[in-house]
């Protein structure tokens, strides 16, 4: 199997993402939160180094269950802070938590995260199958649709560079590249 740049010759959680999870679509409120979640600690850093620490990340955001998270409080952010075992940074914390109470006012309106974002594309995944991972943008007119949108709406930290990682990871953009065998929306 050939894969993405990105996911050769990586390690085990780098090739599991990339072939079972990277580009799969999904429409999975909890999972479009979780990575929400996992691409706003990203920022700045590599993805391996969020995937690394995705099992304690879980434990540290109740499972990323959103009316949970919704619920920490200070005493949750200096927690969050203290643990080793995840990204500890007050701007990040701060703005999920934010975030999480965004979504929850959003369900009780009857909306979901998952309708909004695949309403930009008409349901329909968006297939892109660049030649080399330096054709792969970092943002698109999409992203920075989406991005201002979000940020119309009240969320934060939710720029195009981010939201561009996040609708790939999402399948709601499909970037693998030309040469990768991984093929998600054939199966």
């Amino acid at each position: 199997m050939t894969r993405c740049d990105w996911a050769e010759n990586t390690n085990e959680l780098m090739t599991h993402y990339h072939d079972y999870e990277w580009g799969v679509p999904t429409t999975d409120e909890r999972e479009t939160f979780e990575l929400m979640t996992l691409e706003m600690m990203q920022a700045g850093l590599s993805w391996q180094t969020v995937l690394n620490k995705r099992a304690n990340f879980k434990t540290a955001f109740a499972n990323f269950e959103v009316e949970k998270v919704a619920q920490f409080d200070d005493n949750d952010v200096a927690r969050l802070l203290n643990d080793a075992g995840i990204i500890r940074n007050r701007l990040k914390i701060k703005d999920i938590i934010y975030n999480a109470r965004q979504l929850v006012k959003w369900h009780a309106a009857g909306k979901t995260m998952n309708a909004y974002l695949w309403a930009f594309v008409d349901d329909k995944p968006v297939v892109n199958r660049y030649p080399s991972m330096a054709e792969v943008p970092a943002q698109t007119p999409l992203s920075q649709q989406v991005s201002k949108a979000l940020k119309k709406a009240g969320f934060k930290f939710v720029g195009p560079t981010i939201v561009q990682s996040w609708l790939e990871a999402l399948g709601i953009l499909d970037d693998h590249l030309v040469t990768c065998t991984v093929n998600h929306l054939s199966e």
